[in-house]
């Protein structure tokens, strides 16, 4: 199998250079040319429509990565783009004072969100998870948390803990998803002091394989927070608007008292949201203080409201769950001809290809020649993080990703022969 053509990411590379000497790092966080493969990846985009992607040497890409999974529908969705420019044109979006449409959001969450009785919004993910932390210890008096999964960069969850005091993660306890018995001990143990047990629904954990709940699990942690009067907080920023519009607790069944919203909700626009029960909501009312200059900007409560519209209007997840599903049945098909130890997993709007087979250093060499030939080839995967469907990804479009999977997978087969 002939190795694809190395792309020109000439620019990208001087403009990341340059970057050095303005920013820390040039770029933050999951953008570090080291989050993906060095030297193969582009490190800055020009723009993007529908599923694609075009970066700043006008190399295009079909991308799985949705900006990290807020574009839902696609990139520059004119319906979406149209009212949040109108609303900014016409009415203004930054004001002293909020605008109705956070009441329009409210009500609309109540509908879709099975835990949603009252609701504060907010900017970004990790905003919200943190509130809903704040919210649970002031709703309980307690302080212990039990989390399981990823749940931003503030100071009580953030995995690298550089410029974080001990103290102010020390009551934090982590637990592995689908492993019940981990978290019943810890709950034995830290129950009666513990304020809030926030998770993931469905596991999809930073560079591993992803899970779907075991048999009983959901329904085990929710028995063991109502058992200890602990306040169960689903993060649902990534599941809820992708796996079901009213998220993994409307997939399966079990219904939390918080739940933390964001990414899908308003296809790339800034909000996020923490909902839940009104007697534990209403802790944020009057016993902590939660506020920001930019919570209540309007652009973010239109573009939800619009997303949102279009989602139930065009049946956007039956699709997704539709085309995703065929997509996964022609990526398992190319793991099983070529029998090289890799392992799909995930489901249909949200996937992910790892190695399995062999040591530490050969699982990730594969994953390097694989990823690396599917970027040549432009198509916007990463080998550190699952990948999403999107509503504008065609049946073309996701033919010819599966025939560059079977390509790529056959240059690892070439390459390593197992």
């Amino acid at each position: 199998m002939k190795e694809s053509a190395k792309l020109n990411i000439t620019k990208s590379v001087e403009l990341f250079e340059e970057a050095m000497t303005l920013v820390p790092g040039g770029v933050l966080g999951a953008r570090k040319p080291g989050d993906f493969i060095m030297g193969e990846y582009p490190i800055f985009l020009e723009y993007g429509k529908g599923c694609r992607l075009t970066d700043v040497d006008g190399n295009e890409f079909i991308d799985f990565l949705c900006g990290y999974g807020p574009i839902i529908l696609g990139y520059r969705e004119d319906e979406v783009d149209d009212a949040v420019i109108r609303q900014i044109k016409d009415k203004g979006f930054c004001f002293t004072l909020t605008q109705r449409y956070q009441n329009e959001l409210a009500k609309k969450l109540t509908e879709i969100i099975p835990s949603a009785e009252l609701s504060i919004f907010l900017k970004t993910g990790s905003d919200a998870t943190t509130a809903s932390i704040r919210i649970a210890r002031a709703y309980t008096g307690r302080m212990k948390v039990m989390r399981s999964g990823y749940h931003g960069w503030h100071d009580w969850c953030v995995e690298m803990k550089g410029g974080i005091p001990e103290k102010f993660y020390e009551d934090v306890y982590e637990f592995q998803y689908n492993n019940l018995e981990q978290l019943e001990e810890l709950m034995a143990k830290h129950g009666k002091e513990t304020a809030a047990i926030i998770m993931t629904p469905f596991g999809h954990p930073n560079h591993q394989k992803m899970q779907v709940p075991n048999p009983g699990f959901l329904e085990g942690v929710r028995a063991l927070a109502t058992k200890y009067g602990a306040v169960l907080v689903f993060d649902e920023v990534r599941t809820c608007f992708r796996l079901r519009m009213g998220g993994a607790q409307e997939l399966y069944g079990v219904t939390p008292d918080l739940t933390v919203l964001g990414k899908g909700m308003a296809n790339g626009y800034a909000i996020s949201v923490v909902t839940g029960k009104k007697d534990v909501m209403m802790a944020a009312a009057s016993k902590l203080f939660i506020s920001s200059t930019f919570f209540p900007n309007s652009d973010g409560y239109i573009a939800a409201l619009k997303t949102i519209e279009i989602m139930e209007r065009e049946n956007v997840l039956a699709n997704i769950w539709e085309k995703g599903e065929r997509l996964m049945k022609k990526i398992q098909a190319t793991i099983d001809k070529y029998d090289v130890g890799a392992a799909l997993t995930g489901v249909a709007p949200m996937f992910m290809i790892t190695f399995e087979r062999g040591d530490n250093d050969e699982k990730r060499a594969k994953r390097t020649d694989f990823y690396t030939q599917l970027i040549r080839k432009g198509f916007f995967f990463t080998p550190h993080h699952h990948a999403y469907i999107s509503y504008r990804h065609t049946e073309e479009d996701l033919n010819l990703t599966a025939k560059a999977i079977d390509e790529a997978m056959a240059y690892v087969k070439e390459k390593y022969g197992k």
